[in-house]
């Protein structure tokens, strides 16, 4: 049988293919998190700004009791939102993401961003911003953050942590001064977007790579305007055609042959089930 997973250190598996919730509406996110589970997906990519983790956290809940599921077979990966970065609010941020989940432990945590954003007294400010509009940082650097990170894993509230979004010298500056190493690195990547000099390297730092918006993420915030759309690509409809296969399972294949993990999005039951029919 074909590998559907790759291993983190100490030999856990980590699955290939997760389901993204990222612009998932909460009942949606419910919904999709249950039949995702149903459909054989064991790896629920999560976070808290995505504000939809109680809705996540129920569907696993109601996954456990029916499915006869065990929380060890579901890989959970949450992450620390940006307002979060100074070492005091850490825990208090992986507590709360826990109680939304339902969960006792992650495993998986990623810092979201390298760049910090100054806290507020409103929880839902993700962005919180001075007057002019424009955004309010904080002085607090990622290593940090990091090392109040390591002390989750001591403190055995997440089995790994790693990184997302951060580039090959912020991942040097982590491995300079780490106690314990990224496991997994989350970035954009599609055909589009092949990051293949960053995802060499963490190969040779024997890092996870996993892509989020592997099929282009159309809907995308910093989309260009008339950008193509890669589902609609030639290429990839040729390829798709002469396979046989959906233009979304060419592009989720693409990755898992280079060695990298996907956490394609989806809230419709045939797309989350033929995104899993990849192997």
């Amino acid at each position: 049988m074909e590998q559907q997973h790759l291993l983190l250190p100490g030999g856990q598996v980590f699955p290939l293919v997760g389901l993204g919730t990222w612009k998932m509406k909460k009942n949606s996110a419910c919904q999709a998190v249950e039949y995702a589970l149903q459909q054989g997906y064991r790896h629920i990519d999560c976070a808290p700004s995505y504000c939809n983790q109680q809705h996540v956290g129920k569907a696993l809940q109601q996954a456990f009791s029916r499915q006869q599921l065990t929380r060890q077979e579901v890989f959970i990966t949450s992450k620390l939102w940006n307002t979060d970065h100074d070492p005091k609010d850490v825990q208090p941020a992986l507590l709360a993401s826990l109680q939304q989940l339902e969960l006792q432990y992650l495993d998986l945590y990623l810092m979201h961003w390298p760049t910090g954003f100054a806290k507020t007294d409103n929880p839902f400010a993700f962005i919180p911003r001075h007057a002019d509009g424009s955004v309010q940082y904080s002085t607090v650097h990622f290593i940090q953050t990091w090392k109040a990170m390591e002390a989750l894993v001591e403190q055995g509230l997440t089995k790994y942590i790693g990184l997302s979004n951060f580039n090959q010298q912020q991942i040097h500056q982590i491995l300079q001064v780490c106690k314990i190493r990224p496991a997994v690195l989350q970035i954009e990547c599609h055909p589009y977007l092949n990051q293949q000099s960053l995802y060499q390297y963490c190969q040779d730092q024997n890092i996870i790579v996993t892509a989020y918006s592997p099929l282009g993420s159309s809907d995308r915030p910093w989309k260009y305007p008339n950008q193509p759309a890669l589902l609609s690509d030639r290429t990839v409809e040729k390829i798709s055609q002469k396979l046989g296969k959906t233009p979304a399972q060419v592009l989720l294949r693409f990755q898992i042959q280079r060695g990298i993990s996907v956490i394609p999005k989806s809230c419709q039951p045939q797309h989350i089930s033929s995104n899993f029919q990849v192997f």
